[in-house]
This record gives C-alpha cells, structure tokens and sequence, in this order.
C-alpha cells in the first residue's frame, strides 16, 4: 500500500489499491473506521491503520483540489472498472 500521497497520480494508485489490492467497495467520502469484515463483522483495519488511511485520503483530497481535479471522478474509476460500470460496461 502506497505510504505517501504527493500526485494525482499518486491518488489513482491510491483508489486502484483500495479497490484491486483491498477489495474495498471504495469511496472517498467514507471514513475508514467504518469498513467491515462482512463475515466477522469486526472492523477491516485497526485504529492505527484507520488513521494512516484517513491521513492519506485527505492528502488525496488537497491534492485534487490543488490541482482542480475531480475526486469522485478520479477514485471511483477503479471501481467503475472492476464493476464494469459506465463508459467500462461491456456491450
């Protein structure tokens, strides 16, 4: 998992992590104390993770916004993908 979030480009492979590496169904607007084991129902990560998490998608955040970049747009592609959602549906 990436450790520092300094680019946009730094922020995809941020969100294809969460997504790909994860398996999160990601969004930027959640806080990461609320991911779930769906089978234990006992938090994904611990509170040292979440706040290493929650650090980095701030980060990710200033940068988008530094950069005049959308967040939602940028974050949710990898999850698009893995959905095949959108402009990723297969015909």
């Amino acid at each position: 998992m990436i450790k520092e979030i300094n680019t946009v480009e730094d922020v995809k492979l941020f969100a294809f992590q969460l997504v790909n590496e994860e398996d999160l169904s990601f969004h930027p607007d959640d806080d990461f104390s609320d991911y779930i084991n769906l089978t234990t129902q006992e938090p994904l990560y611990s509170a040292d993770e979440v706040i290493q998490l929650n650090q980095l998608l701030d980060k990710c955040f200033s940068i988008c916004e530094q950069e005049d970049v959308d967040i939602y747009e940028l974050m949710g592609e990898p999850l698009f993908q893995r959905m095949k959602v959108g402009v990723y549906a297969e015909n």
